[in-house]
């Protein structure tokens, strides 16, 4: 349970940055109809439709997919994952964990076949950011979650996490990690504090900006920053952003549109300040303490990863129970220690804290992992970019980010 266990200087592959363009996304590969209307039969699935036989009882298997370095693993035996190990040898489950989740919308594709025609999708469990969780909830493509098989869930779940809009009473998903976006910036370099994210607009940071390249990571905060209110934000809310940003792109005030390699930008310092994710920063840190993380004056965005049950899947029962014990605090408090996102179970924090190794402990401590309750109190969820909206957002803001 150190945080040297994922080496600092190689900082997860985000779980939230993805390219998409308008024809590559989710919408082209299902087309851009049965997205919109997600009524078509093709492509939604009714509720009698989504359950196959559960195996669990016979079948000591789990298929679990999830993204890469999402998940502890042992600090001298890297094909070693210690909470997945103590998980097997307590129930009896085989986790066949495969980390082939590098983008939402590649993943989306390689599922989406057996997804809409009624096929075993050959996974138990599978982790999804939560705007394309969105549209796996909307257009009936995972299984209702039962709630008796999940105790430690129900009791020990982050309340400010337990009613996304997409899911409202989480009745198919259950957050895996969660994190924040906010800005990163090299106090040392810049010799002043930022503050918020119109801070990023100084006339000495010009060329020296970088944003997420994609839409749904990168907006919040923008929005934010001219006063929205992200979880109801309005088409004209959105198009001031892109006004705006048009003209930062043409002064060449942003250097660039990114993806995670952010990172090596703000390592190498030609970047003074961006957009960032908090676990991403933890792990800079750890290499540059002069790398600061800020939720932004007037808010950041508050994110999560969930677990979902896809349809058909065999295993639905070991999945739940793989599902809540991870919820258990001592288990979270491990996983939290390795990965350094937002633990989605506070109780987890008095597990670090009474931990013998001083590391550890004062991971209880670190606000972008168990945030304070001020912290809390800027932290937003944004709302999902409805199907209708999505195809005109789209065309505006590739043209911008030269997607």
């Amino acid at each position: 349970m150190r945080r040297t266990a994922r080496p600092a200087a190689t900082p997860a592959p985000s779980r939230r940055t993805v390219l998409r363009t308008a024809g590559a996304g989710a919408a082209g590969l299902l087309g851009g109809a049965a997205l919109a209307g997600c009524g078509v039969p093709s492509a939604y699935v009714a509720e009698d439709r989504r359950s196959a036989a559960d195996r669990s009882a016979r079948d000591r298997l789990l298929r679990f997919s999830n993204w890469t370095l999402y998940i502890d693993v042992d600090d001298k035996n890297p094909n070693k994952r210690p909470t997945l190990d103590a998980f097997s040898k307590e129930t009896g489950i085989k986790v066949a964990y495969t980390e082939e989740i590098n983008d939402n919308d590649e993943f989306f594709g390689k599922i989406s076949p057996a997804l809409m025609n009624g096929q075993d999708p050959e996974r138990d469990l599978v982790v999804i950011s939560d705007w394309m969780a969105s549209r796996y909830v909307t257009l009936g493509w995972v299984q209702t979650l039962d709630k008796a098989n999940l105790p430690h869930v129900v009791k020990n779940l982050d309340p400010q996490l337990r009613h996304p809009a997409f899911d409202p009473e989480r009745a198919h998903s259950v957050p895996w990690q969660s994190g924040i976006t906010g800005i990163a910036y090299n106090r040392k370099k810049l010799g002043r504090e930022l503050k918020s994210s119109a801070d990023l607009w100084a006339a000495d940071l010009k060329g020296r900006v970088t944003l997420f390249s994609g839409m749904d990571e990168a907006l919040a905060l923008l929005l934010l920053a001219q006063g929205s209110d992200i979880a109801r934000f309005t088409a004209d809310d959105y198009h001031r952003v892109v006004a705006h940003l048009q003209k930062m792109v043409d002064t060449r005030h942003i250097r660039r549109f990114t993806g995670n390699d952010y990172t090596k930008d703000l390592t190498t310092g030609d970047v003074l300040a961006c957009q960032a994710y908090s676990g991403d920063v933890i792990q800079l840190q750890a290499d540059n303490p002069d790398i600061e993380f800020v939720v932004p004056e007037e808010g950041g965005e508050l994110w999560s990863e969930s677990l979902m049950i896809p349809n058909r899947a065999e295993h639905k029962r070991n999945a739940e129970r793989l599902i809540d014990y991870y919820y258990r605090p001592e288990v979270a408090a491990e996983l939290a220690a390795w990965v350094n996102y937002l633990c989605p179970v506070p109780a987890a924090q008095a597990v670090l804290a009474d931990s013998d190794d001083e590391e550890t402990a004062e991971l209880a401590d670190d606000p972008l992992i168990f945030p304070t309750a001020e912290l809390r109190r800027r932290l937003h969820v944004m709302r999902d970019i409805t199907a209708e909206e999505r195809p005109e957002f789209h065309r505006t803001w590739d043209k911008i980010v030269g997607l």
